[in-house]
């Protein structure tokens, strides 16, 4: 009887630690179960930057390949994508929900300059991962005072740097005319353009407008900047009025030295919409492959991607530069989520995410990788310019970046 007794205390002991063991493993923070992982995110589906909501579309979709494939670590993604209309206000509201009343693990890839601004420090003082935000501001990658908050795409500096370098090289005493949204996205890359082109960018910029996100055109900022003699035209402007400055140049027979900022570079959403006439020789920058151009035809990534879309995003447009973006944000993530294992903390998210070494994703241009360490909060840090010939981009020059 003793012996019996005795057996069952080790075995139940044994049990016991063994069931401790496994419970320490596993370490989840809010919205982790052993079956799900919710994330949240904002999105401006409606609204004037409405075309970039295929972003979002396109990471739920990729998520839902994940979750066809049974997850990560056995853990299905729930994905809450919530519509901000491009709208400071309606962000931090939508934001705050997601916190508080959804209790995600983290915000994921949200999209806008002036949206993310408004939820930075809120994000930062509750603790909640704000990751991969979709946007090319350099306060999004300051680990020192926002250790919460990461990038992904090249910085607005990177960017406009090798901008300025093409057309110095081009019109060695350019003069230059901008139009800019006037909000942080605008007047940030202006900031930026100004910083690249050194002492010389009071004598170079010979104009500047700016337009606001509710002006139902550009047109008159357009006409006002060709009348300043300007032979090189920089649209620092999102797709509505990028597509309507497009179109305006032409209709007035400017023909300046055109470059168009990268987040307007998609051909489905700015170009076609301009007319695809009146965009040849427009000059912006890329990182990721483009789905128009001829030269990843038989690339094994951008088959992939292509396969994808028809089955899991169908109504996506194969020519929307950003379903190549939204797809590629969701496959960092995923890769930050399964680095976590079963540690699904907040802070081990931050951890992971700075934590990505030579990671190649096939829609990456040949050369560039991710890269992030504690004190490097910008995962894509290169670009290559790329020139439009009336049908597709065409790439020219080295890689650029740091």
């Amino acid at each position: 009887m003793f012996t019996t007794v005795r057996l069952f205390l080790v075995v139940g002991v044994s049990l016991t630690v063994g069931l401790s063991a496994a419970l320490a493993e596993r370490k989840y923070g809010p919205g982790v179960t052993d079956t799900e992982i919710k994330i949240g995110q904002t999105m401006p589906y409606s609204g004037p930057a409405s075309a970039y909501g295929t972003i979002g579309k396109a990471e739920a979709a990729y998520f839902a390949k994940i979750n066809a494939e049974g997850g990560i670590n056995g853990r299905k993604i729930s994905f809450i994508s919530l519509d901000d209309a491009y709208s400071p206000p309606r962000t931090v509201e939508q934001t705050r929900r997601l916190v508080e009343h959804d209790e995600v693990l983290l915000l994921f890839s949200s999209l806008g300059t002036a949206t993310n601004s408004a939820v930075h420090k809120y994000l930062n003082a509750r603790k909640v991962p704000q990751l991969f935000v979709a946007s090319a501001d350099g306060k999004f990658d300051d680990p020192e005072h926002y250790p919460w908050t990461m990038g992904w795409i090249p910085t607005q500096e990177i960017e406009t740097a090798a901008y300025a370098r093409y057309i110095l090289e081009a019109r060695p005493v350019p003069k230059i005319a901008v139009l800019y949204q006037n909000d942080d996205f605008g007047k940030d890359y202006l900031k930026w353009f100004k910083a690249a082109l050194g002492q010389r960018a009071a004598e170079l910029i010979i104009a500047a407008a700016s337009y606001e996100t509710s002006d139902p055109t550009v047109d008159s900022q357009v006409v006002s900047l060709k009348a300043s003699g300007a032979d090189v035209f920089v649209n620092l402007s999102t797709p509505k009025a990028a597509a309507q400055a497009i179109r305006k140049v032409s209709d007035i027979g400017w023909r300046p030295l055109h470059i168009l900022v990268g987040a307007s570079r998609s051909l489905a959403a700015v170009l076609r919409p301009a007319g695809l006439e009146k965009s040849v020789g427009i000059i912006t920058g890329a990182y990721l492959k483009d789905p128009t151009d001829l030269t990843w035809k038989d690339d094994p990534g951008m088959n992939q991607w292509l396969a994808w879309m028809d089955q899991y995003y169908p109504e996506g447009d194969h020519a929307d530069y950003n379903n190549v973006l939204g797809y590629a944000y969701a496959q960092t993530l995923v890769q930050v989520l399964r680095q976590c294992g079963d540690e699904l903390t907040r802070e081990n998210v931050m951890r992971q995410a700075a934590n990505l070494k030579s990671f190649h994703l096939q829609v990456l241009l040949p050369g560039i990788e991710i890269n992030t360490s504690p004190i490097d909060f910008r995962p894509v840090k290169q670009l290559q310019l790329q020139r439009f010939d009336g049908k597709k981009w065409a790439l020219f020059g080295p890689v650029m970046g740091q």
